[in-house]
C-alpha cells in the first residue's frame, strides 16, 4: 500500500522554524524534518528525546569498572609483581588508563548502539524524499492518506504562506528512515 506525502522545501532557516511552529500550532503530525546540519531547536520543536546520552553514560560506568577491574586483576591477582616497594594496588597508575579505554568503550559503545537503532547497515536503502535535503534545503515531511486531501492541502498552504520554495507530493510504497 503507497503512503502519500506532502513534502515543504525551504531556503532559509527562520522560514522553516516558523513553517514548523505553526504546522504544530494548527495540529498538523510532522512525520520528519531534514536539515543540512543539526538544529537543536528543530529537535526540542518536535518533543523528540533521546536516550543515547543515558546510555552513554551506563557505558562509560561499565568501562570504568571493567577496567579498574582488569587492571586490579592483572596486577594485584594474577601477576603480582613487587618492584621499589610499591604497593600491588596502586591505584594512581591506573587513571590515565582507565580514562583512555573509559573514551574508547563509550566511543565504540555509542556508535554501535546508535547504528543499530538506526538500522544502519551497508547496502541499507533509504527513501529520500529530497535530493536537496543532504546541501542546503530545509524539508517537512508530512503524511497525508487519500482521506485526508483537505487536511494535506491546509499543510500545503501553512508552508507556502511561511515561505516554502516548493511543495512536492509524493507516493512511496516502503518508506525507511
Amino acid at each position: 500500500m503507497a503512503r502519500t506525502f506532502k513534502i515543504g522545501i525551504f531556503n532559509d532557516e527562520v522560514k522553516f522554524i516558523s513553517a514548523v511552529r505553526s504546522l504544530q500550532e494548527q495540529e498538523h503530525t510532522i512525520f520528519e524534518v531534514f536539515t543540512p546540519y543539526p538544529m537543536n531547536e528543530v529537535f526540542h520543536l518536535l518533543k523528540r528525546k533521546s536516550r543515547l546520552p543515558t546510555a552513554a553514560y551506563f557505558f562509560g560506568l561499565f568501562g570504568v569498572l571493567a577496567t579498574l577491574a582488569f587492571l586490579y586483576y592483572t596486577s594485584v591477582i594474577d601477576w603480582p609483581v613487587d618492584y621499589g616497594g610499591k604497593p600491588f594496588n596502586s591505584f594512581p597508575s591506573f587513571i590515565v588508563v582507565t580514562v583512555v579505554l573509559t573514551i574508547l568503550t563509550v566511543t565504540l559503545a555509542s556508535l554501535a548502539m546508535f547504528a543499530a537503532r538506526s538500522k544502519l547497515f551497508p547496502g541499507r536503502e533509504n527513501t529520500i524524499f529530497d535530493r536537496g535535503a543532504t546541501d542546503d534545503k530545509f524539508v517537512i515531511v508530512i503524511e497525508t492518506d487519500i482521506s485526508d486531501t483537505p487536511g494535506g492541502e491546509k499543510a500545503a498552504g501553512i508552508m507556502r504562506d511561511k515561505g516554502a520554495i516548493e511543495i512536492i507530493d509524493k507516493e512511496f510504497e516502503n518508506v525507511r528512515i
